[in-house]
């Protein structure tokens, strides 16, 4: 949170004692006005209501102008769940299948019957190599409309393997009261994540409220062409950029052109984002969801084959980032709970 991880617990003290002395009447306005509902009333919800408000009151010297208010979070297990393999994966293997079933001779690799076959382990045991041919594999061939209209249809009727639920409703609730939290206080709401760019268009907009052009990902290789006399932009096997670590500040460099002064994440490959996102003059503020959850959701950190957070953990304290504690801070988890 860099200045924030000072002001920002101080305000939150200084909000609640301004609190203690308005007319009941007020309180319970104040508490019917809850941004934030689905957070636990502790320290973590404390400091980011803290934050806002420091960078959205013009006679405090941490107020940032509108167009300076920007906030980035990663996806994949920061915006919505992330076990037992990335979503865009098992809509790889879900895709895999169904062209398997189409043509039998499209499953012409190990690497790809495995895919077909539904046999993740297998695929991943194949290492990287193999989990860009599968992806390249499902993911390239057509116009970026019809591939997004694929996405979109898979999300909304696709069933995660073990909770049975729609993937739109393993979003997690607290973010997305974060996200419109944010919004309407002026900020902007972007999506950095590794995850390919236009998967994650498919649905960032009725998911998030994040529309397609505030989405930063990993891009495929892709070119212009004249199809049946329309001019389509074509999806092509191969990867361009991949938006993961190092290329997570270059992608919003690119994109946005300025440092975000809000930024979540939840592993090691977002460490580069919070670290350069955080080193910007001015009030900064830093996010790490800790998933601790087990009962809820998933518990995991160090040892993770997916979503691994070590580097960042320990840098956190020294950082000021605000460490989010899934069991602690949030009341509830996902979306679906709410309904």
């Amino acid at each position: 949170m860099r200045k924030s991880a000072l002001t920002a617990p101080l305000l939150a003290l200084c909000i609640a004692g301004v609190l203690a002395f308005l007319p009941a009447a007020n309180v319970v306005g104040a508490a019917q006005a809850d941004p934030l509902p689905s957070w636990n009333d502790t320290q973590a919800k404390a400091a980011i209501i803290a934050f806002v408000d420091s960078t959205t009151t013009p006679s405090l010297d941490t107020y940032v102008t509108p167009g300076d208010r920007i906030a980035v979070f990663d996806n994949d297990g920061t915006l919505w769940a992330e076990q037992p393999v990335y979503f865009q994966f098992l809509f790889a293997i879900d895709t895999a299948r169904k062209n398997a079933a189409a043509d039998p001779a499209w499953a012409s690799t190990p690497a790809l019957k495995a895919a077909a076959a539904g046999d993740i382990k297998a695929v991943l045991a194949g290492g990287e190599a193999a989990l860009v041919e599968v992806v390249s594999a499902t993911h390239s061939g057509m116009t970026v409309e019809d591939f997004t209209a694929q996405a979109a249809e898979w999300i909304a009727t696709a069933k995660h393997p073990t909770t049975g639920r729609a993937y739109s409703d393993m979003v997690y609730q607290p973010m997305l009261e974060l996200l419109s939290y944010l919004r309407d206080n002026d900020y902007q709401t972007w999506i950095v994540s590794g995850g390919g760019v236009d998967f994650m268009r498919a649905f960032a907009q009725p998911v998030y409220g994040i529309p397609p052009q505030q989405v930063i990902g990993s891009l495929g290789k892709a070119d212009f062409q004249m199809v049946d006399g329309k001019p389509q932009v074509m999806k092509d096997p191969g990867i361009a950029f991949i938006d993961d670590k190092g290329g997570k500040p270059v992608g919003i460099e690119r994109n946005i052109g300025k440092r975000p002064i809000f930024v979540g994440g939840n592993s090691d490959g977002d460490l580069a984002m919070l670290q350069w996102s955080t080193a910007g003059k001015g009030p900064r503020f830093g996010m790490i969801v800790h998933h601790t959850d087990a009962t809820r959701e998933w518990a995991y950190d160090r040892d993770s084959h997916i979503g691994q957070l070590s580097a960042a953990l320990d840098e956190a304290p020294a950082a000021g980032w605000l460490v989010v504690d899934m069991a602690k801070d949030w009341a509830t988890v996902f979306s679906a709970d709410k309904k």
